[in-house]
């Protein structure tokens, strides 16, 4: 079987997958000597392909994602990507061999790879949901683009990615969670209540937790500090304001209602007499 787009051929070498809405094969150029090879993903379902096109319509970057080229072939919509060998990451992760600061970087590497993809958003989800996601023998992250584009959803935003990404780097620092290591409590917390909404937000909780001790400054821990506590210092202050509102409310009251202050009469009565003289003669 043979693609052919504007400028190039593409000749399937092997079918990856196939499903009711695409078919993944792997392809090389029909010309090429140097036998590079590529992830062809054929969609046939024409709502997918309608779907897919809406989502690409909104990237901005188009020309700096992963995506060789696009076409189409008949009745299919076609999406070239780059293939590599597959190695999956959650069977070529092993945590309980790696140091943390290895783990937290594999992470790092995650993140930087969802950033750089330049994919809309509903397609990158997909891949990380359909375990897309590979390490490499240096501890680099690489994605596949063997995916079932049925489930595609073009109400997934950036914010369902990075929550996405957030549990799953929160599975592999819990192989650590022994240590007590902040990276994975503050990422584990976070992505347990959905806090994270950017990939941004998550690479900046992902490096400051994983910077030394030695190496943060004092205004870097109280920020830190603040940052990991925000949920618990924001509910602490908010029955503390609750309290005084309440204590200043009685307060009010009691003026409208006696015309001072009950409970300064304590005061002002328990100096008028000291042992049996008055102060007031």
């Amino acid at each position: 079987m043979t693609f052919e787009s504007h400028n190039s051929s593409y000749t399937v070498v092997s079918t990856l997958f196939s499903g009711e809405a695409n078919c993944c094969y792997m392809a090389r150029l029909t010309d090429d000597m140097e036998g590079r090879s590529f992830t062809i993903i054929a969609v046939k379902d024409h709502d997918v392909i309608r779907d897919l096109m809406e989502a690409s319509s909104r990237i901005n970057n188009i020309t700096d994602s992963q995506l060789v080229d696009a076409f189409t072939h008949g009745n299919d919509y076609v999406l070239v990507f780059p293939y590599r060998q597959e190695r999956p990451l959650a069977r070529f992760f092993v945590g309980e061999s790696m140091a943390l600061s290895e783990i937290e970087e594999i992470g790092t590497n995650l993140l930087l790879s969802c950033i750089s993809a330049s994919l809309p958003y509903p397609m990158l989800y997909l891949l990380l949901e359909q375990g897309q996601i590979n390490l490499a023998k240096d501890g680099g992250i690489f994605f596949t683009y063997v995916i079932d584009l049925r489930d595609l959803d073009l109400k997934r935003t950036e914010r369902d990615c990075t929550v996405k990404c957030a549990r799953i780097l929160r599975d592999i620092l819990a192989t650590k969670a022994d240590q007590k290591n902040v990276s994975y409590e503050l990422i584990s917390r976070k992505s347990d209540n959905n806090s994270y909404s950017n990939f941004t937000e998550l690479y900046r909780d992902l490096r400051i937790a994983a910077m030394p001790v030695e190496r943060i400054g004092f205004l870097l821990r109280i920020k830190s500090f603040f940052h990991r506590n925000a949920d618990t210092l924001f509910g602490i202050l908010f029955w503390v304001c609750l309290i005084l509102g309440i204590i200043a409310l009685v307060v009010l009251l009691s003026h409208v209602v006696w015309g001072d202050i009950p409970i300064f009469r304590l005061f002002v009565n328990t100096f008028k007499n000291i042992g049996t003289e008055s102060l007031l003669q």
